[in-house]
């Protein structure tokens, strides 16, 4: 703001025309240069794309050298470089044809202002005589010569930053600034602030592990805060568990903690993780927000949903046909596929299979009706209340009392998709985000079966594969016991349920809820309560039954009990 603010009072003044109005979006400009990439590169996200520019913008990078800056930094583009540059090229074209410019523009305009009228920058420098930059470590090259035109030689300047937390690489930020910030400022006076008022010894104890690994400036964070429970890290079963994991600790927290739903976070590295988490909490009559990207308001879910308005005939039919126009891969094997369309695909198959489920569960229902259900099952998110769910990047600044980290796999952070190769030491440094979001409890949690291996930053934060005397109890990995025949028996209980009763199986009890009840096995209604999913109105409607179908699990084991049937209702 302060740089288009300098360039509306100067540029008309000393360029004797106006500097153009600034576009709100590059999307419009960008939406039909992407409609005219080959298959399967014109479905790319939009995003994508204005990313990718504004990478090349904010590292000073014309279209002119922009193939050759690929080549020496080793950045992938979304998608192949001869295609990006005619989509960089169009939308430059488009932008000038318009009078128009983008945010990137006012900073190399006000750079060239500077650079071009001496008594321009002499303004400047007679008004401001210091400057403060907080969040230094994520100042990109174009941000670095606009300070370096204000300073004009000075060096009268005072940086905030914190090398541990830079996490925008992808924009173009550069932590080299904050590191080298002695070298281009020898005098300069360097403060460490290592004490930290927000998390317990505990988990600072955990983030402190994972820093020894983080390189830059060295540094030990000391809590400030009495001692706190555990940071639990463990293994559970597979995706399904750790969502009924997640979901069932999250009640736990809200009734035995008294934590409240706000001050609860689930972080994700992309933001195609948000869906499972939302769908069970919705089940569990739990209130959540999705910061930026929950699932039908994302751009495959919503493309979806709107064609299939103007869509005919069976319901799985119709969704195919929609999703196969918009790009679906099932095997997967994309070239170039970043977060976004591993998201984008994601979510394309994830309503492929939302409507089959439909089609087993209401045979006779058409189009309007698994709308209007899409509608209901995630019906639970709520503006400013509940849960919050995010990317590790969206939670940078934010601080909650209590922090889920799932699916720390191998793969997923540090993040690898086919051509997509997120650098290791920035993945690690998301983590490290991650961690220290916490104020007072921690969950870190990735799913055995999932075909990985847990994420090597578990190794670092652990002290290595192999058992270590220096290795904190609370690290220890535990692997939940399997839900096994218990689980399979509440299925075969809620697919009865849900026939006797005319309604979705999902409707009865989510696959989250039967995993939570699988694997605390509750005996008395005061224990199943206390699963995430069992409101008081699921308590009093099928709490007897659940309970007996626990119970006959138990006894099978000796006396090969029959599981209930439970079509005409409890005795």
């Amino acid at each position: 703001s302060a740089a288009l603010t300098q360039l509306s009072r100067l540029w008309p003044r000393y360029e004797r025309a106006p500097h153009g109005d600034v576009l709100d979006s590059k999307g419009p400009l960008i939406a039909s240069l992407a409609n005219a990439l080959p298959p399967p590169h014109k479905f790319l996200p939009r995003r994508d794309l204005a990313s990718e520019i504004e990478w090349a913008k904010n590292r000073l990078v014309t279209p002119e050298r922009y193939v050759g800056e690929l080549a020496a930094t080793g950045h992938q583009p979304p998608i192949p470089p001869d295609l990006m540059l005619r989509v960089y090229e169009g939308y430059e074209r488009r932008k000038r044809a318009m009078q128009r410019i983008d945010f990137e523009d006012i900073l190399g305009r006000a750079v060239g202002l500077f650079d071009e009228h001496p008594d321009a920058a002499g303004e400047i420098h007679e008004r401001f005589q210091a400057f403060t930059v907080d969040e230094y470590q994520d100042v990109n090259p174009l941000q670095a010569a606009l300070l370096e035109r204000w300073l004009g030689g000075r060096d009268e300047l005072c940086v905030v930053g914190d090398d541990y937390q830079t996490i925008y690489g992808f924009t173009g930020a550069l932590s080299s600034y904050l590191l080298d910030f002695s070298k281009r400022f020898p005098n300069a006076r360097v403060l460490t602030l290592e004490d930290n008022y927000r998390s317990t010894p505990e988990i600072l104890g955990t983030a402190n592990r994972l820093a020894g690994h983080l390189g830059g400036h060295r540094k030990t964070l000391r809590a400030t805060r009495e001692s706190g429970p555990a940071p639990v890290i463990r293994a559970v079963r597979d995706e399904g568990a750790e969502v009924a994991f997640v979901v069932s600790e999250v009640g736990r927290l809200q009734e035995a903690a008294t934590v409240p739903y706000e001050e609860m976070a689930v972080l994700y590295r992309i933001n195609a993780r948000s869906e499972p988490f939302e769908e069970a909490l919705a089940a569990a009559h739990i209130p959540y927000q999705v910061r930026d990207g929950a699932f039908l308001r994302r751009p495959g879910p919503r493309a979806v949903l709107h064609r299939l308005q103007r869509e005919v005939g069976a319901v799985a039919d119709a969704v195919e046909r929609v999703t196969d126009t918009l790009g679906f891969e099932p095997d997967g094997d994309r070239e170039g596929d970043s977060e976004e369309e591993v998201t984008r695909q994601a979510d394309l198959a994830r309503l492929r299979t939302l409507a089959h489920e439909f089609v087993e569960t209401h045979p006779d229902q058409g189009l309007a009706t698994f709308l209007a259900e899409l509608a209901e099952r995630f019906s639970t998110e709520r503006s400013g209340r509940g849960v919050n769910l995010m990317t590790y990047h969206r939670a940078k600044g934010l601080e909650f009392d209590a922090v889920f980290l799932p699916r720390l796999l191998d793969g997923e952070l540090p993040f690898r998709s086919g051509r997509s190769r997120a650098p290791v030491e920035e993945e690690r440094r998301l983590l490290y985000v991650g961690i220290t979001r916490a104020r007072r409890y921690l969950h870190m949690t990735w799913p055995a079966a999932a075909g990985k291996a847990r994420s090597p930053f578990l190794d670092e934060i652990l002290g290595g594969p192999e058992p270590s005397a220096a290795r904190p109890r609370s690290a220890v990995p535990v692997t939940v016991p399997p839900g096994g025949p218990l689980f399979e028996s509440l299925k075969r209980w809620r697919r009865a349920r849900a026939e006797a009763d005319g309604v979705p199986a999902y409707v009865v009890f989510h696959d989250s809820t039967l995993t939570a009840i699988a694997e605390r096995r509750p005996r008395t209604a005061l224990e199943l309560r206390t699963v995430a999913g069992v409101g008081p109105a699921k308590l009093e409607r099928y709490g007897r039954e659940v309970l007996d179908v626990v119970e006959a699990s138990d006894l099978r084991s000796v006396a090969r009990e029959p599981i209930p049937d439970w079509r005409h209702g409890p005795d």
